[in-house]
């Protein structure tokens, strides 16, 4: 990554912490190799990430629809309004899609395009999710694992928290940021 990480400096102690800390919160990088490389580059003083999260809102709707004489149909729609900024600019968009990490991953681009139109290609291959805290039930902090393919290249990425939601949000976004930081298709 051309970083130097050797020697016993305040950085490197500093860098160490906080992989601790965030791997007591449920962050795990032994398979989340681009999370853990942008955790390293963050930590650099000079770092400038090609996008920064603001927040977003997700509205998760079942819809009823009259029965038909072939079947009952209850519909799921997930839509996301997101808030991204790009070179100090503020993106505010809004998208569909049929689930909540579709529709947060297809809010992200629609921003995001704009500014990098070679991102179209970064598509989400795998997506798993890990329950760290059995004995919690649902208030359990969760581990999501991407993995992430531009056709060419694959990457792992991970996201933690006990909203499922924030944890895709938080691996989502991990996987586009590297792909831009890696690839530097701008």
């Amino acid at each position: 990554m051309g970083i130097d990480l050797t020697g016993d400096t305040a950085e490197v102690r500093r860098l160490l912490e906080r992989v601790k800390t965030l791997e007591s919160l449920g962050f795990q990088y032994d398979q989340a190799e681009a999370s853990f490389e942008l955790l390293i580059r963050r930590a650099q003083p000079d770092y400038q990430p090609p996008f920064k999260l603001i927040d977003f809102m997700l509205v998760v709707e079942k819809q009823r629809r009259p029965p038909s004489k072939h079947n009952v149909s209850d519909d799921m729609l997930s839509e996301v309004m997101v808030k991204i900024t790009v070179n100090e600019e503020l993106m505010h968009t809004a998208a569909e899609g049929n689930g909540p990490v579709n529709a947060l991953d297809a809010a992200m681009r629609k921003a995001l395009l704009q500014f990098y139109p070679s991102l179209a290609c970064v598509k989400l291959v795998d997506y798993k999710v890990r329950i760290l805290e059995e004995s919690v039930g649902t208030g359990s902090q969760v581990r999501v694992l991407i993995e992430s393919s531009d056709g060419v290249n694959e990457w792992h990425t991970v996201g933690s928290s006990t909203n499922i939601i924030e944890a895709s949000w938080l691996a989502l976004a991990d996987s586009l940021e590297y792909w831009l930081i890696k690839y530097k298709p701008y």
